[in-house]
């Protein structure tokens, strides 16, 4: 009688929640329904399977989904505001504002990422060896994939629900008082991205936090980022790509993302062109900071394929670590590697246990970089949005995952589409072009007519709808049965929009439990 009265007030919990309108799709009633009556698994053996936590009663799932509207309330309001990839040459809106909050950015310490790709996997890695290392731990990357709540992390979580209401509601009287400022003198409000940097800030005092590791959003010099003075600067590899807002040369670029060097600190500086390793080692010795530079004192030294990533050795200037698994695929991603462990070195100022290292990188994931998320056939996502990132994901594709590849693309109209397709020519034997539903998306008849000129026409397939193109492309992977013994793909790469789009239609867990 007991279990059929806690039935009944279960399922009276949940139409009570239809009732009012919060959730729009009621299958996820259904399955919660569904879940509640799965006998022989015990809440805790679900959690375990979906890697979820399954509220434990009616009245949590209720606040959940309470919680849960005034984040997006939260975050559409922020929308409202300038886009992120509008920069604002001008830090005195992000300054002023943090002033009025008794500048929580000076509680902690901070390692600082720019560079054209290989920032987020990066900052990843340099906060798992800090944290491993001992210390509590923010990161702050850009953009999100699922959640917005991704963009904050404590400890290599998600920003809780409730962590990130207080954040905003600590934050939005100094918003609102900044707003009123920069209007005063015929300025502009602050932008999405200078709001959430500040969130950022605050959240990460209030953990408290001992390091930041932190992304630059675009460029540097007048990123709302670079507020810190942070105690090392990463420069990642630099290729051409935000033209209209950091300027067209290799040059240009640079300039921008070196403003984040601070004096007398370290820089760390990735594999460049020999124009910006110049350009590195005139700005350390300007800022009179260290320099190191990926060549001799720094390199990957080997790399070799294992079960789900790689097996690698580093020398540092500090160390040599060899046989080092990294839960990560591709090359590229053992450069960034050595590059994160010789930044946490300079860090804490020497070598790194070998127990950290290894324990750092075999936990390391990078969600949308390389990720499987399914197999037969296997289908990747890889958020690669211009040619150097795409030179690089085709260069792993190749090694990593022999057989016929299909790709499903989609990217904005700003990027060099022309560039990256001819990349990817000699490793997709088709590409399926889809739809994006933002304003910046190239549309994808626009798009296809790019790809029949680099493809051939034959080629190239159209598909609106994103899961009409996932059905298609897994259809058009395994028709071709001469090369059995490799397993055929599926390849959703191009805009992060998209890989957070597929990754919600394909049921992937958010990231960093978010």
């Amino acid at each position: 009688m007991a279990e059929e009265l806690e039935d009944k007030d279960f399922t009276e919990a949940l139409e009570a929640m239809l009732a009012t309108g919060l959730i729009a799709d009621t299958s996820l009633v259904a399955e919660i329904a569904a879940d509640d009556e799965n006998a022989g698994a015990s809440d805790e053996d679900a959690a375990s399977q979906s890697g979820q936590r399954t509220p434990q009663s009616p009245e949590e799932l209720a606040r959940s989904v309470e919680l849960d509207k005034r984040v997006d309330d939260i975050y559409q309001g922020i929308l409202t505001r300038a886009p992120e990839h509008k920069v604002q040459p001008s830090l005195e809106r992000v300054e002023m504002c943090l002033d009025y909050m008794g500048n929580p950015h000076h509680s902690f310490r901070s390692i600082h990422i720019t560079g054209t790709n290989g920032k987020t996997s990066t900052a990843r890695m340099c906060e798992a060896l800090v944290r491993e290392s001992g210390l509590r731990t923010g990161r702050f990357t850009s953009p999100h994939l699922s959640n917005v709540r991704e963009r904050i992390c404590i400890d290599g979580q998600a920003i809780s629900r409730e962590a990130f209401i207080e954040a905003w509601e600590d934050v939005e009287p100094c918003i609102a008082m900044t707003d009123q400022a920069s209007l005063a003198k015929g300025g502009p409000r602050m932008s999405f991205f200078e709001v959430f940097v500040v969130m950022a800030y605050a959240a990460f005092a209030a953990a408290p936090i001992d390091v930041a590791i932190v992304e630059v959003g675009m460029g540097g010099k007048w990123d709302a980022t670079n507020v810190i003075n942070s105690d090392v600067s990463i420069l990642m590899p630099i290729g051409i790509d935000h033209e209209k807002w950091l300027g067209s040369s290799l040059e240009e670029i640079a300039e921008e993302k070196l403003g984040i060097v601070k004096e007398n600190s370290t820089l760390v500086c990735a594999k460049q062109s020999d124009t910006v390793a110049t350009m590195a080692r005139e700005r350390a010795r300007d800022m009179n900071t260290k320099l190191i530079e990926y060549g001799e004192e720094l390199r990957l030294l080997s790399t070799e394929e294992a079960i789900g990533g790689q097996m690698i050795s580093i020398q540092t200037p500090c160390a040599r670590y060899e046989g080092i698994p990294l839960a990560l695929r591709g090359h590229y991603q053992g450069e960034n590697a050595a590059v994160a462990l010789a930044a946490v070195e300079a860090f804490f100022g020497g070598t790194l246990s070998g127990d950290i290292v290894e324990h750092a990188f075999m936990s390391v994931t990078s969600p949308g970089r390389l990720e499987v998320v399914r197999t037969s056939p296997r289908i990747i996502l890889d958020a690669c949005h211009n040619p150097h990132g795409a030179t690089a994901t085709a260069e792993a594709l190749e090694e990593y995952f022999p057989g016929r590849k299909v790709a499903i693309m989609a990217m904005m109209a700003d990027k060099d589409i022309e560039g990256v397709l001819g990349i990817f020519e000699p490793v997709f034997e088709e590409i399926i072009v889809t739809g994006m539903d933002t304003e910046r998306a190239a549309s994808a008849e626009d798009m296809a007519e790019i790809a029949r000129d680099v493809f051939g026409y034959d080629r190239v397939m159209v598909k609106e709808d994103l899961l009409e193109a996932i059905d298609l492309a897994t259809a058009r992977a395994e028709i071709d049965d001469s090369q059995a013994m490799a397993s055929p793909s599926v390849v959703i790469c191009g805009s992060i929009h998209l890989i957070g789009h597929a990754r919600d239609l394909l049921q992937v867990s958010p990231p960093d439990g978010a």
